[in-house]
């Protein structure tokens, strides 16, 4: 069932969303040559802390780290580990917080130092469609309107989308109803958008086959054909008018600001 949300839950959810957004800020930020993603996933901690959240991903359906770090063919939720991070990697960082009950959750994909101009353009392209396909998250559209403007500018750049992994709705819990998928499922209906759903649209984009395996630990997806993937997020609010991106860290008010 999708939820609606009151005004009371919206503000709890922006203050979330800020959270979330300020701690994924604050990650990218530090990631670099020679760091390890277990270094990384403990700043992420220390940092999730200091804002009097608690990770949304750290023991959900027992996932063991505090946020997914996903390094070059790896799709989504990639385990912190003793991995070294290389000069021309790209990492992609999800985070998710829970703050006040409510859940914010937002990811990005860097390159690590600078990176080769194919998996440049798979940043830009998919970050641009994550864009694209929130520009359609109006009231009166449909989630395949989201899907299809995420799905038209992949693949008119080139690249593929994975399948086995979409977007969801997002409020008490880490997913919701209704599921936010970045292709069109052709066959299907496709819930209306309404004002006061929370919905996290999150193209995975490959750059080769849009195949995807799960790795022996049983969590990280990889790309089949081991080439690039990256991954980019955003918690939204469906509003009467535009919509409205809540993992967005000015909403941050002072009196949050970790000291």
């Amino acid at each position: 069932m999708i939820k609606i949300k009151t005004d009371k839950e919206i503000d709890l959810m922006r203050m979330a969303g800020a959270v979330a957004n300020t701690v994924l800020l604050e990650v990218a930020a530090v990631v670099r040559p020679g760091m390890t993603t277990r270094e990384i996933d403990e700043f992420a901690a220390d940092r999730i802390r200091a804002y009097g959240a608690q990770s949304a991903f750290l023991g959900y359906k027992s996932y063991p780290c505090n946020i997914c770090i996903s390094v070059n063919e790896e799709v989504v939720h990639g385990l912190a580990g003793d991995r070294r991070l290389q000069f021309g990697d790209i990492v992609s960082l999800d985070v998710g917080v829970r703050h006040q009950g409510y859940i914010g959750d937002n990811a990005v994909t860097v390159a690590v130092g600078g990176c080769d101009i194919l998996p440049q353009k798979l940043i830009d392209v998919t970050e641009k469609a994550l864009y694209e396909g929130i520009f359609r998250a109006v009231p009166g559209n449909r989630v395949a309107d989201i899907s299809r403007a995420i799905q038209d500018y992949v693949e008119s750049n080139g690249f593929s989308i994975v399948r086995e992994f979409v977007g969801h709705g997002v409020g008490r819990t880490v997913h919701e109803d209704p599921q936010i998928p970045n292709f069109v499922e052709r066959g299907k209906s496709s819930p209306k958008l309404k004002a006061g759903m929370t919905v996290a649209i999150e193209p995975m984009v490959n750059a080769g086959t849009a195949e995807v395996k799960v790795l022996k630990d049983g969590w990280t997806v990889v790309a089949a054909d081991r080439l690039y993937s990256a991954h980019f997020e955003h918690t939204i609010l469906i509003t009467k008018n535009e919509p409205e991106i809540l993992t967005c860290a000015e909403k941050m008010s002072s009196s949050l600001k970790a000291q």
